[in-house]
């Protein structure tokens, strides 16, 4: 790994929140705001002033940009150009790019020398082979638009490859791992030898698992049908399937995981249909991950799901025992993260692992700005 120019602040702006980080050369964490809400340009100014004023001085910056399209295939340094092209990148992401972009300018105002890179979770996934990334659709639609399979969560899976080949004490080229990113969004990676090969999310984070108020992949046909039947418009479809659907429609109570097992322990058959419908589909994607790259060696669950739901972990595990997948029942109730919870007979290791998008920030930051003349730092 390249040497560290120094304290690297992450940005992660979403949707609804923002999570900013300070890190020091060995990752540790030195400074840290999480804020959610951030609607308007004065807030998103006094978050990043705050932690700039709190932590110690600042070498450079990452910014965590969810959607890079065909153009962003690799951690980039920010200029003007590169803001303008995000910009024609917001329609691909409208709910996450905006807001990196807000950020990335609002910390440009306020520090306009600091070297700043866009790393993008879509680039994690530039190496999808083309059997795994196209869509079978009419050709003419593929000329015109970029429709592709481009895949999410690309910093969490990348760290959790990484880090759990770290935690087993093997090269990660030689592994084969299924990452298990399992949050309010859920995608799978086939993770071979430390490149993705596939992967659940598609054009957009909708396709793959059912999520918390996704439905993930669905039948197009029912869709159109739906359309034709219900005279349904496409707002109303996109908010209806983002925000309508998934472990919340299924159960009519929530889309927090923790309140379906809750509900199974009273008793309520339609949370213990909409835990039986997640584990199904989550069962048969790790299967499907494991079969794109000829096996498995570990699997690894990450995200606030992954790593604080034992039930999940359990369930899947034990739909997953063909594959080889064996846990130990004690370890996997641990609250910890960061070890191994397989048995020593398992044919496959199976980690949970802190979700750490904003130590692959630092990490991209530190090899992208090592990689070439580096502009002059501003710690003022």
């Amino acid at each position: 790994m390249a040497a560290g120019p120094g304290h690297i602040l992450t940005v992660n702006a979403g949707s609804s929140s923002l999570k900013l980080r300070v890190l020091a050369d060995d990752n540790r964490v030195v400074s840290f705001r999480d804020s959610e809400a951030i609607g308007d340009a004065r807030t998103l100014r006094k978050e990043l002033e705050a932690i700039l004023d709190d932590a110690p001085p600042i070498a450079a910056a990452g910014h965590r940009v969810v959607h890079g399209g065909g153009e962003f295939t690799e951690p980039t340094i920010v200029s003007p150009a590169v803001e303008e092209e995000l910009d024609e990148l917001a329609d691909l992401a409208p709910l996450h790019n905006p807001p990196a972009v807000a950020a990335i300018r609002a910390l440009g105002a306020l520090r306009p020398r600091l070297p700043t890179v866009a790393c993008f979770d879509t680039a994690f996934h530039a190496t999808l082979p083309a059997a795994a990334s196209t869509y079978a659709i009419p050709t003419a639609w593929s000329k015109r638009w970029p429709l592709r399979r481009y895949g999410f969560h690309g910093l969490s899976h990348s760290y959790a490859g990484r880090r759990a080949a770290a935690l087993l004490g093997r090269p990660l080229d030689e592994l084969r791992i299924v990452t298990a990113h399992l949050g309010a969004g859920a995608s799978l990676c086939a993770v071979d030898g430390g490149r993705s090969v596939d992967t659940t999310m598609g054009f957009t984070p909708l396709e793959g698992l059912v999520m918390a108020t996704r439905s993930g992949s669905l039948d197009p046909g029912l869709l159109l049908w739906v359309q034709r039947h219900g005279g349904i418009e496409a707002e109303e479809m996109e908010r209806a399937l983002e925000r309508e659907s998934g472990l919340l429609a299924l159960s009519g109570r929530s889309g927090d995981i923790r309140e379906i097992v809750a509900g199974i322990e009273q008793g309520d058959e339609r949370c213990r249909l909409a835990f039986d419908t997640y584990i199904h589909r989550l069962a048969a994607a790790i299967a499907a991950m494991a079969a794109a790259m000829g096996g498995i060696d570990a699997l690894v669950f990450t995200g606030g799901v992954g790593e604080n739901s034992a039930p999940v972990r359990a369930a899947s595990c034990a739909a997953s025992g063909f594959l080889g997948v064996a846990i130990d029942q004690e370890a996997n109730v641990l609250d910890a993260t960061d070890r191994v919870i397989s048995l020593p007979k398992s044919a496959v290791a199976v980690l949970v692992l802190s979700a750490r998008e904003d130590i692959e920030l630092a990490v991209q930051v530190r090899e992208r700005l090592s990689a070439g003349p580096r502009p002059p730092f501003d710690s003022a």
